[in-house]
């Protein structure tokens, strides 16, 4: 049978929610598990030397205190070695849109702690289009999701959910109804489980777009932070919520994301991929607070 989709009702709902101000319904629409998702954001005010151009030392310190305080654990390597073991191959999904890729920087502090948990570096790959001719990503057996944070064409948000477009036949074929379906990809190709860890790079997010793949410097802020977590839709909810108050800030009025990025609500309440309630999440709050905006 087939699943029925957002109604025109759910939309005006939707439209009304704060703060996310029609991104995803939340509250006593979601269905979600009543367990909540712990997601951590950091922040800080030297992570950029310049406009796109991060610092490698700083990155290292917040994924590592992210790591830590996401999984509890003091030290960074024994944090990692919670997550990967030497005998494990390693997939480092990153993103390669050209105005705003997973910074070198982010992708070489997780390499540095996976291979400091033992794995071999034979044994890791980074890649975005190519992961399904990556030998690596071929035998993978742990991925690690990260992927910059930003408004988005055909799904409202570039989100880690959506990360993993590039695991099927045809990404295309994934865009339509605003790419609600997104969410079915982490089962249907066996990644829920393998994926570890989720990073959405809030380093210099874009948080307004006009039509494929447009891009304006003026769109783009330096926040200069990190949204870390297990679970990838609590995540993007995260994300969603810092660039629904970035465009409400800068626009002067509540401006929804067009499309708004249901995905990240379908993949909780029809998938079951994790939550995305902010009511749900327990959000952990580390680094620089002046303009975090949630």
């Amino acid at each position: 049978m087939r699943k029925k989709g957002l109604t025109r009702r759910d939309f005006l709902r939707l439209a009304a929610v704060s703060p996310l101000a029609g991104a995803f319904l939340s509250g006593p629409y979601s269905k979600s598990q009543s367990s909540k998702s712990k997601v951590v954001l950091i922040r800080d005010k030297n992570a950029l030397e310049a406009f796109k151009n991060p610092d490698q030392e700083v990155i290292q310190k917040m994924l590592d205190d992210a790591v830590t305080t996401l999984l509890d654990v003091q030290d960074p390597v024994n944090a990692w070695k919670t997550l990967v073991k030497p005998s494990d191959v390693v997939g480092i999904k990153s993103n390669v849109w050209h105005y705003i890729p997973t910074p070198a920087e982010v992708e070489k502090a997780i390499k540095k702690r996976v291979m400091d948990a033992g794995v071999p570096e034979k044994n890791i790959g980074i890649d975005d289009r190519g992961v399904k001719r990556n030998p690596v990503f071929e035998k993978a057996t742990v991925l690690i999701n990260a992927r910059p944070g930003r408004t988005h064409h055909w799904s409202g948000m570039g989100s880690c959910i959506k990360n993993y477009i590039m695991f099927t036949p045809r990404a295309s074929a994934w865009h339509g109804d605003s790419c609600a379906d997104l969410g079915k990809i982490w089962k249907e190709y066996n990644l829920r489980e393998k994926t570890k860890l989720n990073i959405l790079v809030m380093l210099t997010p874009l948080f307004h777009g006009i039509g494929p793949h447009h891009y304006s410097r003026k769109y783009v802020w330096e926040y200069r932070g990190l949204v870390v977590g297990k679970d990838p839709v609590a995540v993007d909810s995260t994300g969603v919520r810092i660039l629904q108050a970035k465009r409400k800030q800068y626009f002067g009025e509540e401006k929804p994301l067009q499309p708004p990025p249901k995905h990240i609500f379908l993949a909780d309440t029809r998938h079951h991929l994790g939550v995305s309630d902010p009511q749900r999440i327990d959000l952990i709050k580390l680094g620089w607070k002046e303009g975090i905006l949630i």
